[in-house]
């Protein structure tokens, strides 16, 4: 920091001080504590002992300040230093495997991940071993220095992030003296949206005047009522195009989509929204305000009459154009209200389903409202309802039926339903399902999480988020009833063969070659297997294995049902499916897709696919077992190379995908001519940074014992699971360099990291894409 920065900050923390201690200057470890805000009082206890220099049991500003200025403007050594006094607990000068398990233990609960005793104890041998160079059976400050060196890039920033007030403010970053939407990146990336846009405008202007100069001989406001009016026939006749599902998932298989920004129809549908509801209530007030002056110029009626009777005869169906005009305004009112964000989000989706079906009635009541409306809307509503009869008529042909039902961790629901015969559609699309003894008449929309390639049965992946959600969570983790109870043999047996099958095709797709065979006691045996191809990880059932090497047996695997895994039957009905702006992955030469929480949804189906063409095009070499994928281009798929990225706030967030990834990462080859074709990238938010005093040692052990089993500890993957938030600018940089192709980004989860990753490709150049989920 410069001499001026410095000072300021220096100014800031004395103020920070003054505010957290008491009347005698000074800071307790209890005020140290909640200052700190850390999970773990062990770094807290620690960071307080070494502070408080001369032991008297509270910190004087002195002495943070002194503190402080070793750990933001000391060296290196200087950090390390009080890094190892952090470590070494007894103060031996030296630190003991008991010691450093106790660091890691509590390095662990700061960053909310948890792993089995065994698992601490091989990370903190794994760190011992390593740092201790000449197997004296401590860890000196020397050896402890040596070992960071291996890990540059935690040394660019040693800190302590948990407590605001001990870091310096950020500094003003400058501000750009371009607006981003004035950039060339930022139009090449919307320039069909904003093409669009410009047209959309500029034929609103049009029908406003021409209206409004139909009508200059009855005055200002009635010029401007009939120039809303007729903006407004087209903007509600506009809306039904936009609700077209079907016509716009055909249309993303043609020539369209390069022109149309059909990928944002979505957004396009809430932007005439709250169009509509601008116009009307300029045109409901232009009105008003005309009502006024005619009751100033003639004595013929009042003004709560030309409101709300017919009396004055307005309108060309018995002059209900007043009463019909302020229905509609409460109506659009209401529906827009209740499709915000905040209702929609905040586990209220319900009502955002039931007003929104009030659309009905506003169509209704524009026919009776408007002379010129049904004009505009007869065709647009011809193929809506075409289309809505078509929907009813696919949802309600052939009998759909959840056939199998796993609760996951993160209270997502994950459903099996069997796939009817000519039911096809893309990776990435959705439909909607209505579930009767959930909800009889609600129907709801999810992605399909299951691969095009897997023809018996579609998945869903649901997470608990709402009332609907909510409700089809609790149904499953009610016991079944007892009217099942007289069926109770002939469902255990259908349920033990469909389980056989399950296996079979389990160990089939992990690398398990061998008879199967079932005992007694409902266990499966396995006569051989590839070890090298078994997964470290799995969720859904439980492998263990008695003996080790080539040809060992696995003697015993699990396959009682769990409470949170059931075998039913239950009725259902789904409508779709629907396209999404996911189905352009396939065309694109680099896709990253990105995922936070439960937006990693969309992309179960596409990366299974992906895996799936990928499979198709490799080679094995005959004399070996050697094998590759050659990087050939079709009509199909156009892709070379795939990042997949996700990020989650905790541990548990990740349970309930991770068997899937780790089947992904088997389906690889060890060795491919450009590098490997799919790269996973797992985040964990909750997890401190690499560079944090409190993390540093945590982190280390993690990559140590990753790179000797070659697998991560937390999540069991071979994809090392990073800590803290993604560098988007570190992230797209990378992606840049490797030079596969133009790069599209897809990316689902929340508004404000959609943001954020769009300014980041806009910056870099590349295509966005965002899902709805």
């Amino acid at each position: 920091m410069s001499v001026d920065e410095d000072a300021r900050w220096l100014e800031w923390v004395t103020k920070q001080f003054e505010s957290i201690a008491g009347e005698d200057k000074e800071i307790d470890l209890e005020e140290f504590k909640t200052a700190l805000k850390v999970k773990e009082s062990f770094f807290a206890e620690r960071f307080f002992a070494l502070f408080d220099s001369d032991g008297s049991g509270s910190i004087s500003l002195d002495e943070l300040l002194k503190a402080l200025n070793l750990l933001i403007h000391g060296n290196e050594t200087d950090k390390l230093r009080f890094l190892f006094q952090v470590y070494d607990v007894d103060g031996s000068g030296s630190i003991d495997p008991d010691e450093l398990r106790t660091v890691l233990k509590s390095c662990l609960r700061e960053s909310a991940i948890s792993l089995p005793e065994e698992k601490l104890d091989d990370l903190t041998l794994a760190l011992f071993e390593s740092a201790d160079k000449d197997n004296s059976g401590s860890i000196t400050f020397e050896e402890l220095k040596e070992e960071l060196e291996n890990f540059p890039e935690v040394m660019e920033n040693l800190t302590i992030s948990a407590a605001n007030w001990l870091k310096p403010p950020d500094s003003q970053k400058k501000r750009r003296h371009t607006p981003r939407y004035l950039t060339r990146a930022y139009w090449h990336n919307n320039c069909r949206k904003l093409l669009f846009m410009g047209c959309y405008v500029c034929l609103n202007i049009l029908l406003f005047t021409f209206a409004a100069l139909k009508h200059t001989t009855a005055g200002f406001w009635v010029m401007v009522a009939k120039g809303c009016g007729q903006c407004l026939n087209f903007n509600c006749t506009f809306i039904v195009i936009l609700m077209l599902r079907r016509c716009l998932t055909w249309l993303r298989a043609t020539w369209v989509v390069r022109v149309f920004p059909l990928d944002q129809y979505v957004i396009l549908h809430q932007l005439v929204g709250y169009v509509m509801f601008g116009l009307t209530v300029v045109h409901t007030g232009a009105h008003i305000i005309n009502f006024v002056l005619l009751t100033q110029t003639a004595n013929s009626y009042h003004l709560w009459e030309y409101l709300f009777t017919t009396r004055p005869g307005i309108g060309w169906v018995y002059g209900t154009a007043s009463i019909t005009g302020f229905i509609l305004q409460f109506l659009i009112c209401m529906m827009l209200i209740c499709s915000s964000t905040f209702v929609r989000r905040s586990g209220h989706f319900e009502i955002f389903y039931w007003t929104h079906l009030c659309y009905i009635w506003v169509w209704a009541l524009l026919v009776i409202h408007g002379p010129s409306f049904w004009k505009w809307f007869c065709v647009p509503g011809f193929v809506f309802l075409l289309e809505k009869i078509v929907g009813i008529a696919v949802s309600r042909m052939g009998g759909l039926y959840i056939v199998e039902v796993n609760l996951l961790p993160s209270k997502v629901t994950h459903l099996v339903i069997r796939r009817p015969l000519f039911f096809n559609y893309k990776p990435g699309d959705y439909v909607y399902i209505n579930i009767p003894v959930i909800a009889k008449y609600e129907w709801h929309p999810f992605t399909i999480s299951s691969a095009p390639e897997q023809h018996d049965s579609l998945w869903l992946h649901i997470r608990s988020m709402g009332q609907w959600t909510n409700r089809l969570y609790e149904y499953f983790r009610q016991p079944e009833p007892m009217s099942n109870e007289p069926k109770r043999l002939t469902t255990n047996l259908r349920n033990r063969q469909h389980q056989k099958c399950t296996q079979e095709h389990l160990f089939n797709s992990i690398g398990f070659n061998g008879a199967v065979a079932t005992n007694k006691d409902d266990t499966i045996e396995l006569t051989s297997y590839k070890p090298s191809r078994l997964p470290q990880s799995m969720t859904a059932e439980s492998i263990i294995q008695t003996e080790q090497g080539e040809g060992a047996q696995v003697r015993e695997l699990s396959t009682k049902l769990s409470e949170n895994h059931r075998f039913c039957n239950i009725k259902c009905y789904v409508d779709g499916p629907y396209g999404t702006p996911t189905r352009r992955i396939f065309t694109s030469e680099h896709a990253v897709l990105i995922g936070a929480g439960i937006g990693i949804t969309p992309f179960a189906s596409i990366l299974q696919s992906i895996m799936y063409r990928y499979r198709m095009r490799k080679q094995n070499c005959p004399n070996c077992n050697y094998s590759w994928c050659e990087n050939l281009k079709d009509n199909e798929m156009k892709l070379r190379k795939v990042d997949f990225i996700w990020i989650n706030r905790d541990q548990k967030s990740f349970e309930w995908f991770v068997s899937l990834l780790t089947k992904l990462e088997m389906d690889q080859a060890d060795e491919e001519p450009e590098g490997r074709f799919l790269e996973m990238h797992m985040y964990m938010t909750s997890a401190l940074c690499k560079n944090d005093m409190k993390a540093i040692g945590l982190q280390m052990a993690l990559d140590l014992l990753a790179k000797k089993e070659n697998r991560d500890s937390i999540t069991g993957l071979r994809t090392r699971t990073q800590p803290g938030r993604p560098d988007w600018s570190k992230v797209f940089q990378k992606v840049a360099e490797e030079r596969k192709g133009k790069v599209h980004v897809f990316f689902c989860g929340s508004p404000v990291l959609a943001k954020m990753i769009k300014a980041h490709c806009e910056l870099a150049g590349f295509k966005f894409y965002k899902e709805n989920f």
